[in-house]
């Protein structure tokens, strides 16, 4: 028989600033302050030494950091309890697994609060009074929202995932198309002959679900179609809304032959709708989602289900976040705005218009 021969690994230490320093031939203060987001660092020798740091995978002190610094080198996220659901909801877990990468690549912390919803205004200026957050990512944007003018009194820089119908003052943000998204996805169903295309939205104090409403609406206006408020629904985007908000419209002496539906989530409420009423999907009637692009729960393999608009929310929250870092880096930059376009994804679910039953013509 023979013997196993157990070999113990060496494992190398952990490499130091100051050997990380003599490899790049700089001194340990430049390459301190490139990898901490220095501005007179030139943005050559920032990208050789964060590639030298990511090669020999070493990792700043983060207690070192933030006594040279002043920074938490944390972000915080405030949930009011009202919209805690949102924690378990599969885009806001996207857009986290997102941030959170840009947080790991760059030694930043997470802070997550959810707060009673009449505190959350006291739990922002606690955070800037203590000091354990350098900046704040803020979440499902309102009308007029009170959070954009009270975090640039307080001087807590933040970046708006979203944008905020009604605010004049400049600030930060990163949002999707959504007006042009769903005015696009009612072209492509009027295209098929739909005239008779269900809006199931969300909550329309949101400002995604204003400019989803505006942009629906919109394309109806410019084909001469009136829009009829019983084929339009505002509620969570939830699979049981979404069910219930196509089982109502289904009922209608003149019911819908398409769907656009403010989730994935709620368009497969929207299908068991469908099906429960005998009725095929992407024949009978037509449907759209949006936000299909979840790491956890896929529109299909090689072919989609769901038509849909295409938005990655996990590279959003990886944006989100380099934006909201940037911003803490260079706190005198004017504020930052970007709009991404969502992609059309044809899938099973969409067809031409069902020709009339005789009885209806």
């Amino acid at each position: 028989m023979v013997p196993r021969v157990l070999t113990a690994l060496k494992c190398r230490p952990p490499m130091n600033l100051k050997e990380l320093a003599q490899k790049l031939g700089l001194s340990p203060t430049t390459v301190s302050r490139a990898l901490n987001g220095y501005p007179e660092v030139n943005e050559a020798t920032r990208t050789r030494v964060m590639a030298a740091a990511k090669e020999h995978n070493y990792h700043p002190n983060a207690r070192a950091i933030r006594l040279a610094t002043g920074r938490a080198m944390a972000v915080g996220h405030v949930i009011p309890i009202a919209t805690r659901h949102e924690i378990v909801n599969p885009v806001f877990a996207d857009f986290i697994a997102g941030a959170g990468e840009t947080y790991s690549r760059n030694d930043y912390d997470m802070l997550l609060s959810v707060v009673p919803d009449e505190e959350e205004e006291q739990t922002y200026r606690a955070m800037k009074v203590k000091g354990n957050v350098d900046g704040v990512i803020v979440h499902s944007p309102r009308e007029n929202d009170p959070r954009i003018p009270l975090l640039l009194e307080i001087g807590l820089p933040f970046v708006v995932h979203g944008r905020a119908t009604g605010t004049t003052v400049p600030y930060s943000w990163l949002d999707v198309n959504n007006r042009r998204a769903f005015l696009r996805a009612t072209e492509y169903l009027l295209d098929l002959g739909h005239a008779r295309i269900a809006l199931v939205n969300g909550l329309e104090y949101m400002d995604f679900a204003i400019r989803r409403r505006r942009g629906y609406v919109e394309a109806l206006d410019a084909r001469g179609l009136p829009p009829d408020p019983a084929l339009m629904s505002s509620d969570e985007m939830s699979e049981v809304a979404g069910f219930r908000a196509a089982e109502r419209m289904l009922r209608l002496p003149h019911p819908p032959t398409a769907f656009l539906a403010a989730s994935m989530i709620s368009g497969m409420g929207i299908r068991r709708a469908v099906e429960g009423a005998g009725l095929v999907l992407g024949r009978d009637i037509s449907l759209i989602v949006f936000d299909d692009d979840l790491s956890y729960m896929k529109n299909g393999e090689e072919k989609p289900i769901f038509t849909a608009m295409r938005s990655s929310v996990r590279e959003a929250g990886r944006q989100v976040a380099e934006l909201l870092l940037d911003r803490i880096a260079n706190p005198d930059q004017p504020p930052a705005e970007q709009l991404l376009e969502a992609e059309l994804v044809e899938g099973t679910s969409t067809g031409p218009a069902p020709k009339p039953r005789p009885e209806a013509l």
